[in-house]
């Protein structure tokens, strides 16, 4: 992997290409994003580039209801994390991820990294973590058939027989059941980069990303080409 870069998910919509055809996409904010650590085969045992992404306040204060008590929040950036981001010369970061380059040794500490990394028409991975559906039922989940839908039908949207009744007469583990559905990591492969407007950071990808707006998306090369 040569190419990689974090971004946040703006939404949907869709344009139009040069032959007139309609290609609905999804827009990412992708970058800057600034190398914080490089990590090398002799010190850390493997080679890779740690990235950050999204500026964050190091130190969060907030007021009670009087107005007059400063009350710190403990959400900001711990002392150890603000001596990692000084020593790369770089601002406190909210994300902080790693990527496995190929030219990992060509990077250098505080380096950006732009959406324009990648062009128009290279196909990516994207990694996300979907949208949380709360608990569901077993149709909704696992796209398991309903019952009859009749009046006097007392199974609509129940599961159905489990372990039967003599035989198997148990549940089969693994068995598919109602229960908490997304919330998950999920990665779709081989999308392509339709459009790139480095000027505003943004990445437009044919078709749906996972997650919802605002969310965190990991961007990589395609593994599959």
């Amino acid at each position: 992997m040569k190419k990689a870069i974090l971004a946040t998910k703006v939404g949907m919509t869709q344009i139009f290409n040069e032959d007139g055809v309609l290609i609905p996409v999804t827009v990412l904010e992708a970058g800057p994003c600034f190398v914080t650590q490089i990590k090398t085969v002799e010190n850390d045992g493997y080679s890779a580039v740690q990235v950050g992404f999204v500026d964050k306040k190091e130190r969060i204060v907030n007021r009670d209801k009087g107005g007059n008590k400063e009350v710190v929040n403990r959400h900001g950036v711990s002392k150890a994390l603000k001596g990692h981001f000084e020593k790369a010369g770089v601002s406190s970061k909210r994300f902080v991820r790693e990527f496995k380059f190929e030219n990992a040794d060509e990077f250098t500490l505080g380096q950006e990294i732009k959406a324009d990394i990648f062009a128009a028409g290279d196909k990516i991975d994207a990694s996300a973590t979907s949208k949380g559906k709360g608990f569901q039922g077993a149709i909704k989940r696992l796209g398991q058939h309903r019952g009859p839908m009749q009046h006097g039908s007392k199974f609509h949207r129940h599961q159905g027989s489990n372990g039967a009744c003599s035989s198997p007469s148990r549940v089969f583990k693994g068995k598919g059941m109602p229960g908490h559905m997304g919330c998950v990591k999920v990665t779709i492969q081989n999308l392509e980069v339709v459009r790139v407007d480095a000027e505003k950071n943004l990445l437009l990808v044919k078709g749906a990303v996972p997650g919802p707006k605002k969310a965190l998306v990991t961007i990589r090369e395609t593994v599959k080409a």
